[in-house]
């Protein structure tokens, strides 16, 4: 235990229904029994990052953080949850907060799910909104409310929006060198539609 390996961050100390279920009926053997998996604090993975290089502004290079990639959210079993439990205020407690919040970042940088050629969240349409919330609870069996989880992936969709146009479009370069400065994962037509918002 405590060496990092997938066993050690997969270890489940706790298998639960979902709160939706009568603990006193009877259930048919026939039915499929979904579980959260608690992962203890200590076994929390910590938010692995893609090692990236960057180029400085005097022409070097440096290396970097990268991207959060969760590669261990993704091999737990279909049946398999992370529990983010919540206080008294809705609001998400311990350590699995921190691998929910990777998670929405993640989602919030997909192109296809949430695309950013939208002026703002609240012009977001409704249903990539529920077709993100349905990914994440794929993932996660929530005890916060799904509008607390809309409102972090609005945040994380933001700040993932202003650091593109902080990368690329605000740049002293003309209109067509910025329509043809797509960032990688981008699509085309989305990025287009943003630089002329």
């Amino acid at each position: 235990m405590g060496n990092g390996s997938r066993d050690d961050i997969v270890e489940r100390s706790e298998t639960l229904p979902f709160p939706e279920q009568n603990l006193n009926e009877n259930i048919p053997s026939t039915s499929t029994q979904f579980q959260w998996t608690v992962i203890g604090s200590s076994n929390v993975p910590e938010t692995l990052d893609e090692p990236a290089e960057f180029q400085t502004e005097s022409g070097g290079r440096r290396r970097g953080r990268g991207r959060t990639l969760l590669k261990d959210l993704y091999y737990l079993n279909p049946v398999e949850r992370v529990k983010v439990s919540r206080n008294s205020h809705g609001q998400p407690v311990g350590s699995e907060p921190q691998l929910l919040a990777g998670y929405l970042g993640i989602i919030a940088r997909n192109a296809n799910m949430l695309p950013i050629n939208y002026k703002s969240w609240h012009h977001m349409p409704d249903s990539n909104k529920n077709q993100a919330l349905d990914n994440i609870k794929e993932r996660f069996a929530l005890e916060v409310s799904d509008d607390y989880i809309k409102k972090a992936l609005g945040k994380k969709w933001r700040y993932h929006k202003s650091t593109l146009k902080k990368q690329y479009f605000k740049k002293d370069i003309s209109l067509e060198e910025k329509l043809l400065n797509v960032p990688p994962g981008m699509l085309r037509y989305q990025w287009e539609d943003a630089v002329r918002l």
